[in-house]
């Protein structure tokens, strides 16, 4: 694997995170390319333009975006029908750049200059509440890619830490009861 390589064509994805292209994120889908697992033509989001700077980096014919994976579209966002939102927060961790703000049994909002546009928020929503609406937002740019990027980075390095506190405490629990019950035993 070429991890030079990978890292340019992750830097050419629109990082919307939207799982479209079938992998779990634009990385994923860059290391898929890299390896000759993923077609070029995968990434709606980046479309026919971001194709050709795939085709173009590797020297390859480009290619139509490949319908399987959906169409290229105008930026859309996520709009959440406040008067309809029950606050259920199912909306919450799909969420791979956390646009969605809200709280238990509270309304839910999203943050329209961070919503990239994935679409993973709107399955989840058990009350239909959650649209994709243009944008009222420019295009999506490179400057907009960074900033997901950073935001997904964020967020899954604060996932990760929470799930390590998470075994950890449960490492915790588990040794105060076996000191307990090794204490009632002796």
């Amino acid at each position: 694997m070429n991890d030079s390589l990978s890292k340019k064509i992750d830097a050419m994805l629109p990082q919307t995170q939207c799982r479209k292209c079938g992998y779990d994120g634009c990385l994923p889908y860059a290391l898929a390319i890299s390896q000759g697992l993923a077609d070029i033509n995968q990434c709606p989001p980046g479309g026919e333009s971001g194709i050709r700077k795939l085709a173009d980096l590797l020297g390859v014919a480009s290619k139509p975006l490949n319908p399987v994976h959906g169409t290229e579209q105008p930026r859309l966002i996520a709009v959440i029908n406040e008067a309809e939102c029950i606050g259920c927060t199912k909306c919450i961790p799909p969420c791979p750049v956390d646009a969605v703000i809200g709280a238990p049994k509270q309304m839910h909002s999203i943050i329209a200059q961070q919503c990239t546009g994935c679409e993973l928020c709107v399955a989840p929503c058990p009350v239909n509440c959650i649209s994709m609406q243009p944008s009222p937002l420019p295009a999506w740019n490179t400057a907009d890619a960074e900033q997901a990027k950073r935001r997904y980075l964020s967020r899954n390095q604060r996932m990760a830490k929470q799930e390590a506190d998470k075994v950890a405490r449960r490492q915790r629990q588990k040794q105060q009861l076996a000191l307990l019950k090794n204490a009632r035993l002796g």
